[in-house]
Parts: structure tokens; sequence; C-alpha cells
């Protein structure tokens, strides 16, 4: 496993911030991890990167322990951190060349740096200070850091924060690329970046995982409520629609047009129906609204 993660546990205070949770990813995965604000994301992401210690458990990457082994841990992991930490006053290629030191890269700096300074679409900009920039290329001069050791995990904590539509599409390009070979933990709020870039998901409230599956997986096992999108020939009303037993709720979207959710389509489907004969309307039209990942988040996090 390129990340273990067994009972781990963080304490501050009265808080319990990571409350007992264990995962594992292996070589070659991109996993989402999500969540509310304060619900344990950055804590965990801290202790996996040896930036912070935990009360209890254990977090190996790549076989070696965070606790004992720090420095094997540090030489694996690159780590984009949500404040995207950086000296300002330094120029870009001046930065990754004094990361590049930090990790003792010796000869293979000036080719990882050019290889960087290109996937991340920095060549316009490699030339000034990092003060300078906007916040999209911060964001990827943090990427390029992250990235510079050639490192087997990558841990990202909002990777494409700050980016426009463009430079978030390119970021995604990278990083599913990257996923082919390496294993890849990250963090966004945005769920068309985890449908686009992750093959699972981990969804973390409350200190505890409450999910840990494939994105499809998910949208089916979800207790998320299901619903239906209904046409009829003519106006119905609300008052009309309560006689349906399985459906639990009715919203309008025009007076003909109508959609009900339900924790069964099949049976509210088969009610319909039946409902439409004795109602003497003729439905038109009939689909399912598949669940996105949004509303299976929502779930889970309200609960």
């Amino acid at each position: 496993m390129s990340i273990k993660v067994s009972d781990l546990t963080k304490i501050y205070g009265a808080q319990k911030a990571v409350d007992n949770i264990s995962f594992e990813l292996k070589k070659g995965e991109v996993v989402g991890f999500l969540g509310p604000n304060g619900a344990g994301k950055s804590t965990t992401m801290k202790i996996i990167t040896t930036y912070l210690p935990a009360t209890s458990g254990t977090v190996e990457v790549c076989g070696f322990d965070v606790h004992e082994k720090p420095m094997e841990v540090r030489k694996r992991v690159g780590y984009l951190p949500e404040a995207n930490p950086l000296y300002y006053d330094m120029y870009v290629r001046e930065y990754l060349e004094f990361t590049a030191g930090i990790h003792q890269l010796g000869k293979q700096s000036k080719e990882r740096i050019a290889r960087m300074v290109e996937m991340t679409g920095l060549q316009k900009e490699a030339h000034k200070k990092i003060g300078a920039l906007s916040k999209g290329y911060k964001q990827r001069v943090g990427l390029a850091q992250a990235m510079l050791h050639d490192p087997e995990v990558l841990i990202l904590d909002e990777p494409t924060s700050g980016l426009d539509p463009n430079q978030i599409v390119d970021i995604r390009d990278l990083i599913g690329e990257i996923g082919k070979e390496k294993t890849v933990l990250l963090s966004t709020h945005i769920m068309q970046e985890v449908q686009a870039m992750c093959s699972r998901v981990i969804i973390i409230n409350n200190g505890r995982i409450v999910a840990n599956d494939s994105i499809e997986q998910l949208k089916e096992g979800s207790s998320a409520q299901h619903a239906l999108v209904v046409t009829f020939d003519r106006p119905v009303t609300a008052a009309m629609l309560s006689a349906l037993r399985s459906a639990s709720g009715s919203t309008s979207v025009s007076p003909a047009k109508w959609k009900l959710t339900s924790a069964n389509n099949e049976a509210l489907s088969r009610e319909l129906m039946q409902w439409a004969l004795d109602q003497h309307v003729n439905i038109t039209s009939m689909q399912a609204e598949e669940k996105s990942l949004e509303d299976v988040f929502r779930t889970l996090t309200k609960q």
C-alpha cells in the first residue's frame, strides 16, 4: 500500500479532530478526500505528511511509519498545503532551485525544474518574483514544488483553488496523468473536479469516515432521495399528487411538470401509473433524475 492509515486519532485539547479512522490507498489511485470545513481533512493530511503527530493510531507511507521514519516519508511525498506557503521575494526558478537543494536532487535539478515549469505551464512566469504572480500561478508554483522530487505519493489540499476554468482543466489533466503512475490523495470542495479526476472517494464528517467507495457505488448505495421528473398532458396540483404514498415530496417545475422525490423510484413509477389512470391524466414523459455526488455528500455530512 502507498498509504495505510490505521485507527488514526488526533485530539486538540477537548476537541477530537480525527476520530479513529482507517483507510488505504494503492499505487495508481487518485482518491478524493471530501468533507465539510472542520471535518478533519487537513489534519489527516498533515499527519500523513509528518507535519503533525498523531494522538494515537499509525500511518505508513510506502511502508515507512510517519512517526518512526519521517525523513523516509518526506522523500516519498509531495505536499501542497491549502495555504500554499511560498517565499514571495524569490523568483520562480530561484524558489524551485532552492526546493531542489532541500531534496538534494544534485545533477537532476536542472532537468527536473525545466520539466516542472513545462508541466505546470509556468514558462512565461518563471522569470518573475512569486509575489508578483496571480493566485492561479502561485498555485502552479506550489504544484511544481510538490512534484519536483518525483515523489511516489502526492497529497494535494485544494489544488485548483484560485485557478480560472482553463487552468483548472490543465491541472485536472496533469493530476490525471500523474495518477496513472503515482498515488494521489486530494481534497477539494468542487465536486465536478472529484468526478473528473478521482477513481474513489473518502468522505469524512466530524472526524469520522462516513463513506469510502467509488463514485458510482456511492450514488447507488446512498440514502439520498431519488427523483422522477414527470410531465403531464395538463396541469396538476400538489394536492392531487399528495395521494402518492411512495412520494416523499413534490416540486413544481411548471404547472404540468413536477419533480417527485422518493426512496424508491421503481415503486413510485408503478404507483404513478395507476394514479394517472384514476385521475384521468396522461403522462407524456417520465425520467429518473440521476443523483449527483453533491447530493450524496450533503446527505452523508448532514447525518
